[in-house]
This record gives C-alpha cells, sequence and structure tokens, in this order.
C-alpha cells in the first residue's frame, strides 16, 4: 500500500511539473531534500523562482489537498528553501514565491494557488 501511495504521488507531482512547464517555468529541482524538509518542485520562469508543493488527495474528509499545507509544513518548506539559496547561491537573486499545485484525482484539474504561503 506504501508504495501504491508513494507511485501515485509520484505521478502527481509529474503532471504538476508537466503543468508549469506548460506555462513557461523551466523545472530545476525535483524533490529537494535537506534535514529540515522537502521541496517537490523548484521552477524558474524569467526572474521568478517558485517552489511549488504538490499535493494529491482523493478525500476531503480531513479538508482535502490545501487543509494539508498545515502551518508546521510550510515551516518546514521555508527552512528547505532557506538550504537550497545556500546550495545554490545564483539562485539568491530571484524573486521566491511559494505555490501550491492541489489535485483532487490522479487525473482531474489542478488547483494552483499561488503565493499559497509566505
Amino acid at each position: 500500500m506504501r508504495s501504491a501511495r508513494k507511485q501515485l504521488g509520484q505521478l502527481a507531482e509529474e503532471r504538476a511539473a508537466q503543468h508549469l512547464q506548460q506555462h513557461g517555468f523551466v523545472i530545476l529541482v525535483r524533490n529537494f531534500r535537506a534535514r529540515t524538509g522537502e521541496l517537490d518542485i523548484v521552477a524558474r520562469r524569467d526572474h521568478l523562482l517558485v517552489i511549488a508543493e504538490v499535493r494529491l488527495r482523493s478525500s476531503h474528509e480531513f479538508g482535502g489537498a490545501d487543509a494539508s499545507i498545515t502551518r508546521d509544513k510550510q515551516l518546514r518548506i521555508l527552512r528547505a528553501a532557506r538550504y537550497l539559496l545556500i546550495c545554490r547561491p545564483s539562485l539568491k537573486t530571484l524573486t521566491v514565491r511559494f505555490d501550491a499545485l492541489l489535485l483532487s484525482s490522479q487525473d482531474g484539474p489542478i488547483q494552483w494557488i499561488e503565493n499559497a504561503f509566505t
């Protein structure tokens, strides 16, 4: 079961990456890991660096995909983003934005929330 969930998550991230590319973004990093957290997708378009959290939730029982990005999760993403900028200093000149790409089903529409948190 765990591997099936992981596979669904990977498919959702692939769809989200394709969605960003269709909107002119270049994917720089996927699944960037730091001790403090993980970044699903890091993408760039011109002078904008988007750090995108991808969430797939087929049930709204616990609030759906957007509710799963808790304040604690946001803090882990922010810490990982700081580490990314230390590792890749050339990215420090870009404007950073934190987006969420939410899927309610594997093949359903993608809800893209720009500036999902700061």
